[in-house]
Order: C-alpha cells, then sequence, then structure tokens
C-alpha cells in the first residue's frame, strides 16, 4: 500500500507576524479557504485516502491537526517532544509503516507546499511511486526552474539516462547541489538538467530504512529500539525518548547526499514552496497595477507591485512606494520589501531573544 507522511513541524518563521508559535503557516489559509495542510492532503486525495496519511507535528501542534485533518487517524499523528530537522521525522515514521505493512510504500511530503495543478501532481506522484515499487529505489521530485533562483537547493540529473514510467521520465541523480549563487543559478539554468529540490520523496519503508542503518546507523539503532513499544500503552514515551536522543540532521544532508540508488522525476505543476510573503504577492491576485489586497479598504496613490494584508478594518494608504509588503494583525505590524522578505526571520530572532518582545511571537 501507499501512505503519505507530510511533515508540519515547522515554525513559518518568515511568515511573521501572520505566523505564530500558536498557529504556524501551515495552519492558515493564506490561499483560498482551506489551510496549507488541508491542501495538502485534499491534493494526494486520488491517490492517497486520509486514513493512510500520517502526519508529524510539534507536540503543541497535535490538536491543530486533529482539528483541521478530520481524515486522519488519531494514532497517525505524530507529537515531536522537541525539532530534530527532517530525517528523525522520517526515520520514526518509515519504522511505524514498516511495523503495519512490511510493503509500505511512503510519500514524504511538506505540509506548506502551493501547487496549482493537483491532477497533473498526482501523475507525477504515480511515476515516483512506480520507481520506488520497482526497486530499492530512493525517488525525489524535482521542478523545472524557470529563473535562476538562489533561494533553493538543486537536483542534478542525468539526462544521459532516461527510463519513461506511467507516462514521465525518471533520471539518476548525479548530485545535490546547495543553495548557489547567481552565477551558478545561471549556469544551472542554462544547462537545463538542474532541477530545484522539492523536498519531496518517495521510496519504500524498507529501502529507507536499510538506507538509515548505512548512512545513519546511530538513528537506525535508536528507532529501532523504540520500535516495540509503538501502538502500545508506551507509544508516546517511546516517541519521546527517540526524538530527545537523536541528533539533529535533515534527510537530504543525512541520506540522500550519500545514497547511491537515487532518482528523481522532472516535474512541472506550478509548484512554489511559499518560503516568504514574496510567494505570497506572486500568488496573489494583482490589480491593475499590480497590487495585492487582502484587506477592507485600501488607498494606492503612485505605488504598484504591493501586498497588503489586514483583517482589523482599518483604511491602509500607501503613497509613493513600490515592491513592499504590510501585514497588520492584532498584535502586530510588519512593513517591509518584498525582495528582503526572507529577512523578517531576523525579526523573530531578535524577538526571541529578548524576553519582553517574546509575546509578539
Amino acid at each position: 500500500m501507499v501512505y503519505a507522511v507530510i511533515m508540519a513541524g515547522g515554525s513559518g518563521t518568515r511568515f511573521w507576524p501572520k505566523s505564530t508559535k500558536k498557529l504556524p503557516k501551515q495552519f492558515l489559509s493564506l490561499f483560498g479557504d482551506e489551510t496549507m495542510i488541508q491542501n495538502t492532503a485534499r491534493r494526494i486525495k486520488p491517490v492517497i485516502p486520509g486514513e493512510r496519511i500520517m502526519v508529524v507535528t510539534n507536540d503543541n501542534y497535535v490538536d491543530l491537526v486533529k482539528d483541521q485533518l478530520s481524515s486522519v487517524p488519531n494514532d497517525n499523528i505524530v507529537g515531536e517532544v522537541v525539532a530534530r530537522n527532517t530525517a528523525p521525522c522520517i526515520a520514526i515514521t518509515a519504522e511505524m509503516l514498516y511495523k503495519k505493512d512490511p510493503e509500505a510504500v511512503m510519500v514524504v511530503l511538506p505540509a506548506d507546499h502551493h501547487i496549482e495543478d493537483p491532477q497533473a501532481f498526482n501523475n507525477y506522484l504515480k511515476t515516483a511511486i512506480e520507481k520506488a515499487k520497482s526497486g530499492k529505489n530512493l525517488v525525489t521530485i524535482g521542478i523545472h526552474p524557470d529563473r535562476p533562483e538562489t533561494g533553493y537547493g538543486y537536483i542534478h540529473g542525468d539526462d544521459s539516462i532516461k527510463e519513461e514510467l506511467a507516462g514521465h521520465a525518471v533520471h539518476p541523480v548525479k548530485a545535490f547541489k546547495e543553495k548557489p549563487d547567481k552565477e551558478t543559478a545561471e549556469k544551472f539554468l542554462e544547462s537545463g538538467d538542474y532541477f530545484w529540490n522539492s523536498g519531496m520523496f518517495i521510496w519504500s519503508a524498507k529501502t529507507i530504512l536499510n538506507e538509515f542503518k548505512k548512512h545513519l546507523p546511530k538513528m537506525y539503532d535508536l528507532v529501532k529500539e523504540s520500535s516495540g513499544s509503538f501502538f502500545t500503552d508506551g507509544h508516546k514515551s517511546a516517541v519521546d525518548s527517540f526524538y530527545l536522543s537523536c541528533e539533529s540532521v535533515s534527510i537530504d544532508y543525512g541520506i540522500m547526499e550519500h545514497a547511491e540508488n537515487v532518482f528523481v522525476v522532472p516535474a512541472e505543476f506550478g509548484w512554489n514552496d511559499v518560503g516568504s510573503w514574496t510567494a505570497a504577492y506572486e500568488l496573489g491576485k494583482k490589480d491593475t497595477q499590480g497590487n495585492v489586497v487582502n484587506a477592507d479598504y485600501t488607498i494606492f496613490s503612485g505605488s504598484s507591485n504591493n501586498y497588503v494584508l489586514s483583517n482589523s478594518g482599518k483604511m491602509i494608504s500607501i503613497v509613493g512606494v513600490d515592491g513592499i509588503a504590510v501585514v497588520e494583525t492584532e498584535e502586530a505590524i510588519l512593513v517591509c520589501k518584498l525582495d528582503k522578505a526572507q529577512n523578517v526571520k531576523e525579526i523573530v530572532e531578535e524577538l526571541n531573544s529578548k524576553e519582553k518582545l517574546k509575546k509578539f511571537l
């Protein structure tokens, strides 16, 4: 059977002040009526129903997941007592799925991506699943780049070797590349065989556990030690013990960069990782001056290509500025240049460093 693991533990710091510790971005309705995690679950429903979805999130957000994803069984929600990046999240869910179903295939997805064409996405996903089923393969989905983006990692595919599965190409992966500088990103774009790293992975639970045994043996031993208590009265205690004992490492660094049997499915389905307010602007409906407005009352004078979000009912007037974001909540107001929106995380770090300001997080 095919299962999904939705990773929903992030704090969404670049979407402050809308995204907070109590309600991070994956649980917000930034686009349409549904929240981002609801969109993720609905998107894959034609391939993977709710009863075969697992969600990994912070302990503090378990009730939010239960409220927003009623089709996901409570036993399928894993609460992390401490954040440990993506590798531990994948290790523990792989072991749980392997206990339930030794032939389980896992589709690992971030909770906070935006995809414009869900049907196309699911078609590419079927290709990746077929490749994962056909051997001891680790499969990822790469996004065809349309610009020399420096904010994403890249996947270098081997375009000299191509396999067709379920209507789409599959290539071996030569290497994973860190976020490049502008010149390098331009070379990647020109080459045609580099793809954005989407952070989506597909493999069998057995295969990825064997990779943990090979490349992260301490983590593998820890999850196997905890496994005996999974789905018993000691389940939560075992999960907590695992997280508190293991190192913090990403699946890319811990496994993918070292494994040999890695493949990429190059894809196009309108993908955006929604990493900052810049993405909210790019995905928003623009007026004739290129402004995106999610507020009751606004007036623009000589201003274009701006993003405004406010639910206060106040009049927001913007005069003579271009390319800024204005975000108002009950507790805070953010004004920033859209091309500097990634730096909002620095504001969050500053708030977190001062006790009297932590109430705004």
